[in-house]
C-alpha cells in the first residue's frame, strides 16, 4: 500500500512540471485548467514512465532524458485529447 501511495505523490510532483512542459510544446493556448495541467502531467508521468520501461529506457545512467521526453509527449497527447472530450479547442 505504502508503494502505491508514494507512486501517486511521485506522479503528483512530476505531474507539477510535466504539464506546464507540455502545454508548452504544443502550439497555441490550450483552455486547460491550472489543477487539470497537473493531473494531466501526472497522467503523462506515470504512462510514459511504463512505456519507458517498457523500451528499456527507464533508468539510465545520469538524467533520464528519453525518459522525461516520452511522459512530456504522453501528456502532450492527453491534453490534446481531454480538450476534444471537454470540447474546449486551443486558440492559435
Amino acid at each position: 500500500m505504502g508503494d502505491v501511495l508514494g507512486t501517486i505523490i511521485g506522479a503528483l510532483l512530476a505531474g507539477l512540471i510535466i504539464g506546464p512542459l507540455a502545454r508548452l510544446v504544443l502550439p497555441g493556448k490550450q483552455n486547460i485548467s491550472l489543477g487539470m495541467t497537473i493531473v494531466v502531467g501526472a497522467i503523462g508521468a506515470l504512462v510514459g514512465g511504463f512505456i519507458a520501461q517498457a523500451l528499456g529506457v527507464g533508468e539510465t545512467d545520469g538524467i533520464d532524458w528519453i525518459k522525461h521526453a516520452i511522459q512530456v509527449g504522453v501528456a502532450a497527447i492527453v491534453v490534446v485529447l481531454y480538450g476534444s472530450m471537454t470540447g474546449r479547442s486551443s486558440t492559435s
